[in-house]
């Protein structure tokens, strides 16, 4: 059975804005689709996604987004098992604040399943040297990052979708559960 990707956006974002992501991956033979989340905290997003996951088969399933929705899925990662998990432009910090990446990533141990992560190496809510350090919290993961770009990965769309189709190319087979 192939994966699907449940992607969502950034705490300012639409699914609208996700459109060029889904219909390039889309292009790239991966199944896609959007997931709108509710402003605000985590904790009103969290269930969101989680019913969006529980709807379909978790085992087939990879999820993911941009930077806050990123962040609700590798919440949600840490305590469901996933076939994979994609961050894009994860917000390790808010601009101004590198101390806070500690927080953001305590429960990056407790996700099992492949991550991919992308993020612009001027990120200003991920200073890449300690996006590069987290990552070690990771026990699967992979990390490109991309000279010049700040906070969204939409300037390298294309190598971007590339990298993610190739990516879940690699995944193992998913299994049922």
């Amino acid at each position: 059975m192939p994966h699907r990707i449940i992607l969502a956006p950034g705490a300012s974002g639409t699914v609208a804005g996700l459109r060029p992501y889904i219909k390039g991956l889309t292009a790239r033979r991966v199944m896609a689709e959007g997931l709108a989340l509710p402003r605000g905290s985590v904790e009103r997003a969290l269930p969101i996604y989680r019913a969006a996951l529980l709807a379909g088969d978790p085992a087939t399933t990879i999820i993911g987004g941009h930077s806050f929705g990123g962040r609700v899925a590798s919440l949600l990662a840490a305590e469901q098992r996933v076939a994979g998990l994609l961050l894009m432009s994860y917000p390790l910090h808010r601009p101004g604040h590198p101390e806070q990446w500690q927080m953001r990533t305590d429960h990056w141990p407790r996700i099992e399943c492949p991550v991919l992560l992308l993020s612009g190496e001027s990120d200003p809510f991920a200073r890449v040297a300690l996006l590069r350090d987290a990552v070690g919290r990771l026990p699967h993961a992979e990390l490109v990052t991309y000279p010049g770009v700040r906070h969204g990965i939409g300037p390298v769309l294309p190598d971007a979708l590339g990298r993610i189709a190739a990516w879940v190319e690699s995944l193992p087979p998913a299994e049922r559960s």
